[in-house]
């Protein structure tokens, strides 16, 4: 069986909020990716890059996995730092 990934995608930079950052995703990793020649566009003849599974949490996606015999890599998602900010902090500088 092909290699599977576990990660929570990154938030949308277009939007302030973290609305769909919250699911674990199962996806696979392609392999032997090929160029197109005429449209220039990256193919490829596996069916599996294109299953994307969404998972409530990260230990129902790691369960599935061996369930199905599948190996997997997880990607922890890394802290975000927020600041505070007021808008009085611009006048006070």
């Amino acid at each position: 069986m092909k290699k599977a990934l576990i990660y929570i995608p990154n938030k949308n930079p277009m939007q302030s909020g973290t609305a769909k950052s919250n699911k674990w995703i199962l996806e696979f990793k392609t392999k032997n990716p090929t160029t197109n020649p005429l449209m220039g566009w990256e193919s490829s003849n596996d069916t599996l890059t294109e299953l994307r599974l969404e998972f409530s949490s990260k230990e129902l996606a790691i369960n599935y996995a061996k369930k199905k015999k599948i190996n997997f890599e997880i990607i922890e998602p890394k802290k975000r730092k927020t600041v505070k900010k007021s808008y009085a902090d611009n006048f006070l500088k």
